[in-house]
């Protein structure tokens, strides 16, 4: 039973015990409303008798039956209190070891600096795929994040002291998308500074923070309202293009996907061109680019591009296809 729900009844019967009491002395004992009422009382907290006493033996009866009654209701409205305040504090203090030990735990995960409306759909599209700690502030919000299961840890994210627990030096990654163009700045320039391998993105909602994020640091700088622009254009000039990059993200198609692939020193693609290497034909999987390790970019490589270790094919098929080729670029 909620605990609110037995404070009502509790609340409900001492009602009653009182009402019980004032018509049982007003009629056993021949009192005014007032005494029966102030006779229930004196007896229900056990003060004791002193102007206005019981005089018959109903009337005493009475007083024992809402003596007993009054301080079962006692216990038990102590223990309700005790329950809900020992509950609170146990999952206070069990909650934060679970999330200290999980969060001493992450390796190479990401960071989310806010929870709001970018910061929700980063969270629910990159869950299946990466670690990640979601740090925030907002009570409210954190209620949200806690019923979705998200792993969060609530403090000031421009707090240097909240980035080291959030394990800032171990970290892929961090995204900074909170609602201040300046907050954003100030987390990259904390970040970089914990941790200069650090992968950092950032949102900027005015353009001319973007050259400000860069220069702090930021790795990635996006600005949505651009980004939102650029998107609806395309799908005015170039609708077919529009729907077929609609179709390779996973919250529309979980088979179709577009996917990056590493390969490691000792893949067996390495060394071989792309049509002796059967990717094609193994996987399925189309090679649209290749990113070299010195971030050259080699759109529609040809048929006789030469793979290299360190290269990151950018595949587009279905996912049980893209799965294979991962397993031949990790070796």
């Amino acid at each position: 039973m909620p605990a609110l729900r037995r404070i009502g009844l509790g609340f409900f019967f001492l009602c009653l015990l009182i009402l019980l009491g004032m018509a049982g002395f007003a009629w056993l004992e021949h009192r005014s409303l007032f005494e029966a009422f102030y006779l229930t009382l004196i007896t229900l907290t056990t003060v004791g008798y002193g102007d206005i006493v019981p005089q018959t033996t109903a009337g005493r009866v009475l007083a024992i039956v809402i003596a007993f009654g009054g301080a079962g209701l006692f216990f038990y409205a102590v223990g309700v209190v005790s329950e809900i305040v020992l509950a609170e504090v146990f999952h206070n203090f069990l909650g934060r070891r679970q999330v200290a030990k999980k969060l001493a735990a992450l390796r190479d995960h990401y960071i989310i600096c806010g929870y709001g409306r970018i910061g929700k759909h980063i969270c629910h599209i990159i869950a299946r795929e990466v670690p990640f700690v979601v740090i925030e502030n907002d009570p409210e919000v954190i209620r949200e994040i806690e019923a979705e299961g998200f792993l969060f840890l609530e403090g000031d994210a421009t707090n240097e002291e909240v980035l080291i627990k959030a394990g800032i030096e171990r970290a892929r990654g961090l995204v900074s998308v909170l609602r201040s163009d300046a907050d954003n700045v100030y987390i990259v320039l904390t970040a970089r500074s914990l941790n200069p391998r650090i992968f950092i993105m950032a949102r900027a909602d005015d353009e001319r923070v973007v050259k400000r994020l860069k220069q702090a640091g930021a790795n990635k700088v996006f600005s949505p309202y651009l980004i939102g622009a650029r998107r609806m254009a395309l799908a005015i000039l170039r609708p077919a293009v529009t729907d077929f990059l609609e179709l390779t993200t996973p919250e529309v198609n979980l088979e179709l996907q577009l996917e990056e692939v590493r390969l490691s020193k000792t893949s067996p693609l390495v060394g071989k061109d792309l049509i002796s290497s059967r990717i094609r034909e193994i996987s399925g999987a189309i090679v649209l680019a290749v990113k070299k390790a010195s971030g050259e970019m080699v759109f529609n490589p040809s048929p006789g591009y030469v793979l290299e270790a360190g290269d990151t094919l950018i595949a587009l098929g279905e996912r049980q296809g893209l799965a294979r080729l991962e397993d031949l670029a990790s070796a």
